[in-house]
């Protein structure tokens, strides 16, 4: 009896969220998933000067330094091709794809960064397909892992899960994935499993794939001017051909603005949205107006988020350029 109680309890909890009942008996081979608490949110930074990424090509070299130009912050990351957070920590240089960015700093491998405590954020993200990682690779175990490292070089650095996203094209649906995945796996198999270890602490959720999923929403209802698909947010190749889950700049920039949001505790809107790239070279901008209402939606999308540990009523009011 107890049991039917507590999985008619996760089956509501999943619904609310929009995850039917199909597809929870579909994912009942994997861990069980839990209910994330939502913490007491943070208190405002007063001053952030440099961040950690470790993940893969959907942290990419872009979307740094679009959060580096709107931040003001130096920052490094370690990246790899599809990586696990467990291959992040056993494998390091030898893992496939293994690169090191920075600006305003050296380049420097996670493992050192994060016992140096020359670092005020770190942001980690699991690889994509989140149902795999989860399954084969225990992604709870290995964020809690790289989360209580972090904090014994610096206890006081804030630790952030980024949640992504999968191929537009995925046979289960790319929006539909975006909206059952959050609760189901990123919240419930890695982020609250991983705080429930002991000595890791509160992990905080930027939600990049909310804003992706809501700005494409926007776009494909004439809301945007300028874009009217998910696809525009994705790189296309010199052929035109469609990367079906890498953004190019203009889903960089979607991402860097939840970035900002989360880490900073202001609303975005207002911000700059004429950016560089890495190598210096201009992004691909929204129009003035199109960036006015991308900022809106993801500030939206974060005040709507619990998880993020940001106060909405911090998310009022705009940015004023001083130019």
């Amino acid at each position: 009896m107890k049991r039917r109680i507590a999985v008619g309890t996760l089956l509501a909890a999943a619904s609310s969220f929009g995850v039917s009942a199909l597809a929870w008996k579909r994912w009942r081979g994997q861990p069980a998933a839990m209910s994330a608490t939502v913490h007491p949110p943070l208190s405002a930074p007063e001053k952030l000067g440099t961040i950690y990424h470790l993940g893969h090509s959907l942290v990419g070299t872009e979307m740094p330094a679009m959060l580096g130009q709107l931040g003001g912050h130096a920052y490094a990351s370690q990246l790899g091709w599809g990586t696990t957070l467990k291959q992040h920590w056993n494998d390091g240089q030898k893992m496939p794809g293994f690169e090191l960015h920075a600006n305003g700093m050296a380049r420097i491998q996670a493992k050192e960064a994060l016992a140096s405590r020359r670092f005020d954020v770190l942001v980690l993200t699991e690889m994509v397909e989140i149902r795999d990682a989860i399954r084969w690779y225990n992604s709870s175990y290995w964020l809690a892992e790289w989360v209580r490292f972090a904090r014994q070089g610096n206890p006081a650095i804030r630790v952030y899960l980024y949640e992504t996203w999968h191929n537009l094209d995925d046979p289960d649906g790319w929006l539909e994935r975006i909206d059952a995945d959050l609760p189901e796996q990123w919240l419930g198999r890695v982020l609250a499993p991983s705080e429930a270890r002991k000595g890791t602490g509160k992990i905080f959720l930027i939600p990049g794939g909310q804003a992706m999923a809501a700005v494409a929403r926007a776009a494909e209802g004439g809301r945007i001017p300028g874009i009217s698909s998910r696809e525009d947010l994705f790189r296309r190749d010199k052929g035109g051909g469609l990367d079906t889950i890498h953004m190019g700049d203009l889903g960089a920039y979607v991402v860097a603005l939840a970035h900002w949001t989360v880490i900073w505790h202001r609303s975005p809107v207002g911000l700059p949205h004429q950016l560089k790239r890495s190598d210096g070279t201009d992004a691909q901008w929204f129009n003035e107006e199109a960036a006015f209402q991308v900022q809106e939606i993801v500030r939206d999308v974060v005040a709507r988020i619990p998880y993020s540990g940001v106060p909405p009523d911090r998310l009022r009011g705009r940015i004023v350029s001083t130019d």
